[in-house]
């Protein structure tokens, strides 16, 4: 065979391959079943616990910060062992590890004692685990969707190339809601690495656990992805691609092997926090102590992909979100682990800063940045925001390798890459919640978070960051124009005159992406 012969050959596989991605389409979803969010949870035992407590505060929401992976997963798990009525589940990546597992045998569990459950799960990797939201959708008190999916039986890689502006678009939405009376939204995503459980890799994350007004916000948002038309029962997505229906002990096996899995030893910390800790202890007696304000749900729409209407601006998350940030008049602080603030948002922030408000900024280095091409980004507008008087703090990679210090400027986040996504106002208002101040939050994902009016919080959270944001981060500053990042470390002032702790071919490569038209995909 000649080599031009072969050449052509292949060329001719690369079309053919082509083809068919595009001709790959989604089944039909017409035949969707429209739910609703159980709303009679006021008579649950979680609406009675709270009861006293939303009607000692009228028209007010109680909010409790869940910075401790612990915690934050404690917080799920014992919900779902006192839910009644309903458990709705939302999340951007839903791991099957050891935390994943864990969360899906309390669910199974929930369901076992007839507490509907629904899980709502976007499908960028939500296909690796189809064969258990199979089987978990088998049984009669469970459902399982995927938001936006691929077309199964086709590769991924092609329907990227073939059907990107589709595809491009992601639910990197957060909720975990129990019986309509305790919600829980924030960063993190359902994984070891998001709740202390992977030894060699950690984000430092926050979520918001509330009771109150703001939980029926969060159903009636979970209610309008899960019955949007881009939200696909599993069965749908997988009904003729796979030779066989779900083998019919798909779901006892599943159930057996979570139940051998629970009794490993990389479970027992996550065993005994649920049934010893002190956290566990308030969520079971309902003396969790909730702090109490004006409070409101924040998100983007279901059909954030497709809307293109003259108004679809103004539905847009960081459209509800600018009112609360133009309003500060001392002080903003934003925790971005993803910031790129693209043009517009640079100049947004750089005139906050030029009106007398005291703009502190902390993101990732490139050195603990888990996506490298998001820093190029970001580092375009690096010496745009330091000229106009914004304070810029990028995360020192080294404390998670060595110090192990606490990031203690948001209550009781641990050690190791920055995942959380928050802001505080004038030490008044606070939001928190899956929002990266980056290009893909702002106009390609759907997002939600709680914003909330509590000084206490606010103004704790805020002097956290003041007291301590030099123990973590590097302070980045314009020095004759060249720039430096000053930290600590070990107790001694240390500064670099290149990004810290990075090779010479890592800084060389995020330098050749900065030149590139990306931004709008970070």
């Amino acid at each position: 065979m000649s080599k031009r012969y072969k050449i052509l050959l292949g060329l001719v596989s690369m079309l053919s391959l082509l083809f068919m991605g595009a001709c790959a389409k989604l089944p039909d979803n017409s035949q969707r079943v429209t739910s609703r969010v159980i709303g009679d949870g006021d008579d649950s035992n979680l609406g009675k616990a709270f009861k006293p407590l939303t009607e000692a505060h009228p028209d007010q929401s109680g909010v409790f910060l869940l910075g401790n992976g612990l915690d934050a997963y404690v917080g799920r798990a014992v919900l779902a062992r006192l839910a009644e009525r309903s458990i709705d589940v939302q999340y951007y990546m839903f791991h099957q590890d050891t935390v994943g597992r864990l969360l899906i045998r309390e669910l199974l569990e929930a369901a076992d004692r007839g507490v509907r459950v629904r899980i709502l799960i976007d499908d960028m990797y939500g296909e690796e685990a189809d064969d258990v939201w199979s089987a978990l959708d088998t049984h009669p008190s469970m459902e399982v969707r995927l938001y936006n999916p691929f077309v199964r039986g086709h590769s991924k890689n092609l329907q990227f190339i073939t059907a990107l502006k589709r595809v491009n678009h992601r639910m990197h939405s957060k909720t975990y809601t129990v019986d309509n009376q305790a919600t829980i939204v924030g960063g993190r995503n359902i994984g070891d690495e998001y709740f202390d459980a992977d030894k060699s890799l950690a984000f430092a994350d926050l979520d918001a656990m509330s009771i109150g007004p703001v939980v029926p916000e969060v159903s009636a948002e979970f209610d309008q992805y899960w019955n949007n038309r881009h939200s696909y029962p599993i069965s749908t997505l997988i009904a003729g691609v796979k030779q066989e229906t779900v083998p019919s002990g798909a779901l006892d096996n599943l159930r057996a092997e979570l139940e051998q899995f629970y009794q490993q030893p990389q479970t027992t910390a996550y065993r005994d926090a649920v049934d010893q800790s002190p956290f566990a202890k308030a969520l079971r007696d309902k003396t969790v102590s909730f702090s109490f304000s004006e409070a409101k749900i924040i998100h983007d729409s279901a059909e954030k992909m497709t809307k293109v209407d003259a108004d679809w601006k103004q539905e847009l998350l960081i459209s509800q979100l600018a009112p609360y940030i133009q309003q500060a008049k001392e002080e903003y602080i934003l925790v971005s682990p993803y910031f790129v603030p693209g043009q517009q948002g640079a100049d947004a922030i750089c005139k906050l800063s030029e009106q007398g408000v005291r703009v502190r900024i902390l993101t990732n280095s490139l050195a603990s940045n888990d996506v490298a091409a998001v820093h190029a980004g970001y580092m375009r507008h690096r010496k745009q925001l330091l000229r106009c008087g914004v304070e810029l703090y990028e995360l020192n990679e080294q404390l998670k390798k060595a110090e192990e210090k606490l990031f203690t400027w948001l209550p009781g986040l641990s050690k190791s890459s920055l995942h959380a996504k928050t802001m505080a106002m004038d030490k008044n208002v606070m939001f928190v919640g899956s929002f990266n101040f980056d290009q893909r939050s702002l106009n390609i994902n759907t997002e939600i978070g709680i914003v909330f009016e509590d000084p206490e919080i606010a103004a704790r959270s805020s002097q956290h960051f003041v007291d301590h944001i030099d123990d973590v981060a590097f302070r980045v500053e314009l020095i004759d124009d060249s720039l430096q990042w000053t930290g600590i470390e070990q107790g001694k002032t240390v500064v670099f005159d290149k990004e810290p702790y990075t090779s010479f071919w890592k800084r060389l490569s995020v330098n050749m992406m900065r030149v590139l038209p990306i931004d709008g995909m970070l």
